[in-house]
């Protein structure tokens, strides 16, 4: 810019001075005529082309000066289960706006989304990155969706095998929190069908408590652990239980839990005398929608 801001200052003086040889007619006494040397002058013309060059090329630089975006991110999960959250992690450089598709139908323009989908497939996520100028960049991920890892517990009387409506069904994570009712991970009641669905659980074992006003399986799990306990539960699968319980006269309404002295019938029992425990993966929709989400 000196350079452009000196040669800018010359160009006058120059205009004003005349080609070598030419006669001052201001002063026809002068013996010798004002002459400028002919290397100036092309050293001048070379200096005015490269201010021109410079000027056209200029816009052309500063574009190219600009950083072209790269668009990176990168997820907490690739196989993430129906309804969880899914936590997208924007790592892009020399980028200042965002736009997301989820390969779902849903978009967004947060920087870091968080996105959990609604059905199992497979899902295209992916990240377009633009820089200040609107110059852009595509990154992709495939996203795995697993259907809901899903416990549906039906709950039935022992000897009559009818089904419970109406009663209490809590989880709890290991024997000493069941028989302490502490640390409990989640608790439904059951439907008119005796049954009531937890979804989102861990692939653990759970302890069922299962209580109703006439109905309880305290006794039952004096007798055999089995009864109340299930076995680990198969990530992205149904899994069935089944939890009896004998019928109990509690003495009020509402009385405590792990009141094991009123059974009216009893005798040596084992879980393994019925079927309790089963998975599948049918119908998990409709099992899914009415169930408990565990978190």
């Amino acid at each position: 810019m000196a350079h452009i801001l000196i040669l800018s200052l010359q160009i006058p003086i120059l205009k004003a001075m005349k080609p070598a040889n030419s006669i001052n007619k201001a002063d026809k006494h002068e013996s010798k005529n004002m002459q400028v040397p002919s290397s100036l002058l092309k050293s001048v013309d070379f200096k005015m082309k490269r201010i021109i060059y410079l000027f056209l090329v200029l816009p052309f630089i500063v574009f190219s000066c600009e950083s072209t975006p790269e668009a990176h991110f990168f997820t907490d999960t690739l196989d993430p289960e129906v309804g969880q959250d899914v936590l997208f992690t924007n790592d892009s450089h020399n980028a200042t706006k965002f736009e997301w598709d989820f390969g779902d139908g849903f978009v967004s323009s947060e920087a870091n989304p968080v996105h959990y989908y609604t059905a199992s497939g497979s899902f295209e996520a992916v990240l377009t990155a633009f820089s200040r100028s609107g110059i852009s960049d595509e990154a992709s991920i495939t996203i795995d969706v697993q259907i809901p890892t899903l416990l549906e517990i039906e709950v039935v009387e022992w000897y009559d095998e009818y089904v419970v409506e109406g009663a209490s069904v809590r989880l709890y994570p290991t024997l000493v929190d069941w028989e302490g009712e502490d640390n409990m991970e989640s608790e439904g009641f059951t439907d008119e069908d005796g049954l009531v669905v937890f979804s989102n659980l861990g692939p653990y074992v759970y302890y069922v408590d299962v209580w109703e006003q006439n109905h309880d399986n305290y006794d039952l799990a004096a007798e055999d652990v089995g009864f109340i306990r299930t076995s680990e539960i198969m990530p992205h699968k149904i899994n069935r239980f089944t939890a009896w319980v004998d019928y109990v006269e509690h003495t009020t309404k509402g009385d405590g839990k792990h009141d094991r002295t009123m059974v009216i019938k009893k005798l040596e029992r084992k879980s393994s005398d019925k079927s309790m425990i089963s998975n599948d993966t049918e119908d998990w929709k409709a099992l899914y929608e009415k169930s408990i989400k565990v978190k």
